[in-house]
C-alpha cells in the first residue's frame, strides 16, 4: 500500500534515567513488532521529551549521520571533539557526521522535546572519514509561503544543512485549516510526523504524534482540521548503495 500509518500509541517506547526522558520511536533499529524498521537510507527516528530535564550520558557513534531537531524548548550538546556544552534552541538543528567515531552526550532541558534521526550515508565510505558536526540556527532556514501553508526548508534548496547521505529532503509545513496538496515524487519515500493538529489522509485521521509513510505517490491530498504542523523527510526509494539495514538487518 502507498500509505502506512503508525499511530503514536503503536510506536515503540523508550526512556532514560528512570523515565526522566521519555521516547516514542516510529523507526527503530531492530524489529519489535510495533514500529517500522529502517528503510531507504533512514535508519532511526526518536521523538524524545522531558518534563523536568535530564541528561543522556556520553556514548559513541560511528558511520551514521545523526540529526537532532529541537522541536520545543532547548537542549545542550557535548561531544568528544569540542569538549564543551553547546546550547541549541527551538527550531535549531545539529548534524553529527559520525565518520570514524565520536562520542557525545545530550541534555534535554525542562519542558523540551526533540527529534533524533539517523541516516545511513553509505557506511563503507563514511567510516573512513573524520567525524564532524555543525549547528544551524532556526533563522538560517528559508521559509516559503504557499496557498494554504508555509514551508520551512531544513534540507533542500536554500538550506545551509550539509549532509553526506544522498537524496535527502527535510521540510516542516504549517498548514491552515482546509484541503491542501503537497507535490511528491514517485521514486521517493516520504516519512511524515504530525507535530501538531489533525489531518485526514486517504480516509484515515492522523492526530498529534502520529506517523505516516508514503511510497510511489506523486501527490499528497489531505485535509487539515485546524492549524497543523507536519515534519516531512524524503528519501530515495532506492539509495543506490548497500545500506547497513539491507545487508545485516533483513
Amino acid at each position: 500500500m502507498p500509505f502506512t500509518i503508525l499511530p503514536a500509541a503503536k510506536q515503540s517506547d523508550g526512556q532514560f534515567n528512570g523515565g526522566a526522558i521519555l521516547e516514542k520511536k516510529p523507526v527503530v533499529l531492530s524489529h519489535d513488532g510495533r514500529s517500522l524498521t529502517p528503510y531507504s537510507n533512514l535508519f532511526y527516528w526518536a521523538h524524545a521529551w522531558s518534563d523536568d530535564g535530564s541528561t543522556i550520558g556520553e556514548h559513541p557513534h560511528q558511520g551514521f549521520e545523526i540529526l537532532s531537531f529541537v522541536m520545543k524548548g532547548g537542549i545542550e550538546h557535548y561531544d568528544s571533539a569540542n569538549r564543551k556544552w553547546i546550547p541549541l534552541h527551538e527550531g535549531d538543528v545539529q548534524i553529527i557526521r559520525a565518520g570514524s567515531g565520536i562520542s557525545h552526550s545530550e541534555k534535554i532541558l525542562p519542558g523540551s522535546a526533540m527529534f533524533q534521526i539517523w541516516f545511513d550515508p553509505n557506511l563503507q565510505k563514511a567510516i573512513l572519514k573524520t567525524a564532524s558536526y555543525n549547528d544551524y540556527s532556526s533563522s538560517s532556514f528559508p521559509i516559503i509561503t504557499n496557498s494554504g501553508y508555509s514551508t520551512k526548508i531544513l534540507k533542500g534548496d536554500g538550506s545551509p544543512l550539509e549532509m553526506d547521505t544522498p537524496g535527502i529532503g527535510i521540510r516542516q509545513f504549517k498548514i491552515h485549516a482546509g484541503d491542501f496538496s503537497i507535490s511528491l515524487e514517485a521514486d521517493k519515500t516520504y516519512s511524515i510526523f504530525v507535530v501538531d493538529g489533525t489531518i485526514d489522509v486517504d480516509g484515515s485521521t492522523l492526530i498529534k504524534n502520529d506517523f505516516l509513510r508514503i511510497d510511489a505517490e506523486t501527490v499528497l491530498n489531505a485535509k487539515s482540521f485546524e492549524g497543523t504542523v507536519l515534519f516531512m523527510i524524503e528519501t530515495p526509494a532506492q539509495p543506490g548503495y548497500p545500506t547497513y539495514a539491507a545487508r545485516y538487518m533483513h
